[in-house]
């Protein structure tokens, strides 16, 4: 009778130290820290950086940490950074691909650490992607050669793209194109000129657009530059032909120098994509997949391998007529910045009545 008593007793003492145990365990495991992986494929270009720092903020605010990385355009050290960070024990990984050809590989290592991966706007194709987290792609192109129309439905368009190695680069020429075909084969866009600039860089459109100014007698209208870098070298170009403010020109990314150019007159818009948002939306999604939370999307996006869901955040364009009530009033660039090249005296009320 004894024995049984005891046996029951030690068998309730075994079994509070086991649940007080997962008690522990399940409050360790809820207290702990979330590490997100963040690789970027190359921080020459402003755009890159502030990404990285919007992320960096949000995750403070979050109480997570980041273990950031940039490849310095390097797409064989891409890989071997993600596969380093797999091995101080991320939970979960944001990148963006330096060529969103061949960074599959380091999507299989972290699946096979069972690591989710997420895409940050630029997909990595051919592989098991598990999300993808951009603005909308087509939607840049389609805002910027609409925007050319609504000014220019007729003229010459010297079209100036990324590099081609680059998935974003043909989504944005795919949404031209949607808008500008049926143009074109009315004859009322002429395309003087189809050019790609290798790695985004100001330098190599500089002289892609030299070379388009040289071959067409300076006879162009309008230069549809996909990106503010890219319009930063067409820009040198023109202002090497005084034409720099008389030929109208696209950008995207709102970076400082595109919107100081857009305030002096010498470049016509970019396409604002509130970096902020994308970055802090990155984060919640990398928190909420590692605590288990239902995700939620609102697109896809095929990567050659599988639609991947995603998730499409809205864009803006800008120019003289709005940029005080987009750019700086989101505290994207301060006024004082923005209009730094631009007289006192010829500079708008800030902030408005």
């Amino acid at each position: 009778m004894k024995k049984n008593i005891w046996t029951k007793i030690i068998g309730l003492v075994i079994l509070t130290l086991v649940l007080f145990s997962s008690i522990q365990f399940a409050l360790a495991e809820e207290g702990k820290t979330i590490t997100i992986g963040v690789s970027v494929g190359d921080l020459r270009l402003e755009r890159w950086k502030r990404d990285m720092d919007y992320m960096v903020a949000r995750a403070k605010e979050l109480g997570a940490t980041v273990y950031a990385v940039s490849a310095d355009g390097d797409e064989q050290k891409q890989i071997a950074d993600v596969e380093n960070m797999l091995t101080k024990g991320i939970d979960v990984l944001i990148a963006l691909p330096t060529n969103s050809k061949t960074l599959a590989p380091a999507v299989e290592a972290a699946h096979a650490d069972n690591i989710k991966v997420i895409a940050y706007d630029r997909i990595i194709e051919n592989a098991d992607l598990d999300y993808y987290i951009t603005f909308d792609m087509l939607g840049v192109g389609k805002l910027q050669a609409q925007y050319l129309l609504d000014r220019m439905p007729k003229g010459r368009y010297f079209l100036l793209a990324g590099p081609k190695t680059d998935n974003n680069a043909l989504l944005f020429r795919e949404g031209q194109m949607m808008v500008l075909q049926s143009y074109i084969d009315k004859g009322d866009v002429v395309v003087v000129g189809d050019q790609w600039a290798e790695g985004w860089l100001s330098e190599n459109a500089m002289q892609l657009s030299e070379d388009v100014l040289t071959a067409n007698n300076n006879q162009i209208d309008a230069i549809l530059a996909s990106n503010d870098s890219t319009a930063n070298g067409a820009i040198q170009a023109l202002l090497e032909q005084d034409l720099a403010g008389k030929v109208l020109i696209t950008g995207q990314d709102a970076d400082l120098a595109a919107c100081q150019r857009i305030v002096a007159g010498t470049q016509t818009m970019s396409v604002y994509k509130p970096l902020p948002k994308l970055a802090a939306a990155a984060i919640d999604l990398a928190f909420n997949i590692v605590q288990g939370k239902t995700i939620e999307t609102n697109a896809t996006y095929n990567n050659g391998q599988k639609d991947v869901p995603s998730i499409n955040l809205e864009i803006i364009a800008v120019d003289q007529s709005n940029i005080l009530e987009t750019v700086i009033a989101d505290g994207f660039h301060s006024f004082e910045d923005v209009y730094k090249n631009v007289p006192e005296d010829q500079r708008p009320e800030w902030p408005k009545e």
